[in-house]
Parts: structure tokens; sequence; C-alpha cells
């Protein structure tokens, strides 16, 4: 079934802010959680899943953190999703499946890099109030 909880999208927030200061250098979890009201403890158990997976790298100590192991461009969005919610749309069937298939193929396209580019480019966009 089509399935995404709140797992991706705390992730893929806290993949942007990592990606946004830098990617290279450690962040510790309990900044990029605080930047983006993500409980810290949920943030923890969403980035071991990421470590283990291979796409972040973990440091220990006092200019510990969390980095990126690959290049944020490298990494997917379906990536994310389904290393954390599991295979989007797997049992689909019908119109489910051509959904699946359609959210699937959006979110194959969208990378991290992709994800920060886009909030930087929102972020210069002045606002004008009448």
């Amino acid at each position: 079934m089509l399935s995404i909880t709140t797992k991706s999208p705390y992730a893929l927030k806290a993949l942007t802010e990592l990606g946004r200061q830098g990617g290279d250098t450690p962040v510790p979890i309990g900044e990029l959680a605080r930047q983006r009201g993500i409980p810290v403890q949920f943030l923890e158990q969403l980035f071991a899943v990421l470590r283990r997976a291979g796409m972040l790298r973990s440091q220990r100590g006092v200019k510990g953190g969390y980095c990126f192991a690959r290049p944020a461009a490298e990494i997917t969005v379906l990536e994310i999703v389904e290393l954390l919610d599991g295979p989007l749309g797997a049992g689909s069937e019908g119109i489910f499946a051509n959904a699946a298939d359609a959210a699937r193929d959006v979110l194959s396209k969208m990378t991290v890099a992709d994800i920060v580019e886009q909030e930087k480019k929102d972020a210069g966009v002045a606002m004008y109030y009448i």
C-alpha cells in the first residue's frame, strides 16, 4: 500500500538541515533536531538506521555528530522513504499500483541536495504583504 509515516519527512528535514550546514563536518544531532523541531530521541533512531545503511557517518566526542557518508546529490528521497517506511506501494493493485509507480517516479528524481537547493531558493524569495 501507499504508506509514508512521519519517519521519512522527519529524516528528510534533518538531512536537509545537515546539507544546509555543509554536510562534510559533523553536526550534533541535538542541533539538527532543534533547528527542525524534531524530537531528539526519534531522530536518533532514524539516524541509526541511516548510518547502518551507509548514508551517514557518525563521530563521537566533543566535535562529534553526523555527516554524510555519501554525497547528498546521490541520496534520493525514494531511498530514504523505502529504507524507513518499507517498499512504497508493496502489494498495491490496479489504480493504487499506478499511484505508487507515479510516487516512486517523483521521489526517485529528487535528492537531498535538490531539497537543500530548493529551500535556499525559497528562503531567498522576498515576502510582500499588503
